[in-house]
């Protein structure tokens, strides 16, 4: 298996507009962090978690060409407005791409993106795509993917699961039950926003509480803002977690 960090950044992206802090001018590619995504490859199967702003330029750069599925986590914008990239996948491989998602998000893509879900045209020059909504586990091609339900603030959103990896952002809290489900990780990637408490994710602190109680051999950080500079945050953690960055490949 083959997970493509597609981007590690929080929802304004770093670079932030209109920053000169040292992060944002530190021009170091580390530091430069797109909006999160990951793109995972198994075999011939390959699925997109999320689909934010900054999405044609992750799948060029990670030189992605087909997508057998999309799994969403949740409908804030940084994690679905870049959408209507996907119909330059649709037009290479023309076919519908399915979707996967919790009530809630499927009916907010659906409501906000219509036109992405209406049948496809001759020359599939608009976003092709099916919405299912899930609870339980959905297998496509060689790739399991189990929905963690987890609490973004007072929202409920999902992580996923996908062999001995598991992907959550956007939390603050993870309900007891899906504890049990992140059991035995070779690798969790982990909501880590900043240093500074937050309402609706968890900060530095708490996300090295959460990774010490799941116990993943390795943990790697995501969905970080412009507090976080790389290369101070990957001194100062201990053995197992790094921060991962965009355009960082982990294969096991």
């Amino acid at each position: 298996m083959r997970i493509h960090f597609l981007g590690t950044g929080s929802s304004a992206g770093t670079p932030v507009i209109g920053c000169d802090c040292p992060v944002c001018s530190s021009g170091d590619a580390h530091n430069q962090r797109s909006r999160a995504s990951i793109f995972v490859e198994n075999e011939d199967t390959g699925i997109l978690i999320d689909t934010g702003p900054d999405l044609r330029t992750q799948l060029l750069r990670a030189g992605v060409r087909k997508v057998d599925a999309v799994f969403y986590t949740h409908f804030h914008a940084d994690h679905i407005n870049g959408i209507d990239d996907l119909r330059a996948l649709n037009f290479l491989n023309k076919r519908v791409i399915p979707c996967f998602a919790d009530e809630r998000t499927a009916a907010e893509l659906e409501a906000r993106f219509r036109y992405c879900f209406l049948p496809p045209d001759p020359g599939w020059a608009k976003p092709s795509l099916s919405m299912t909504t899930i609870t339980s586990a959905q297998r496509l091609g060689s790739l399991e993917l189990l929905p963690i339900p987890v609490l973004h603030g007072n929202l409920p959103i999902y992580g996923y699961r996908f062999g001995a990896a598991a992907y959550l952002t956007d939390l603050k809290t993870i309900p007891e039950a899906s504890y049990a489900l992140l059991r035995d990780l070779d690798l969790l990637i982990l909501d880590c926003l900043r240093e500074e408490e937050h309402p609706t994710h968890v900060n530095l602190q708490e996300a090295l509480a959460i990774a010490a109680r799941i116990g993943a051999r390795q943990t790697l950080l995501t969905h970080m803002t412009h507090d976080l500079d790389f290369y101070q945050l990957q001194a100062s953690l201990p053995p197992g977690i790094a921060p991962a960055y965009d355009g960082l490949i982990w294969e096991a």
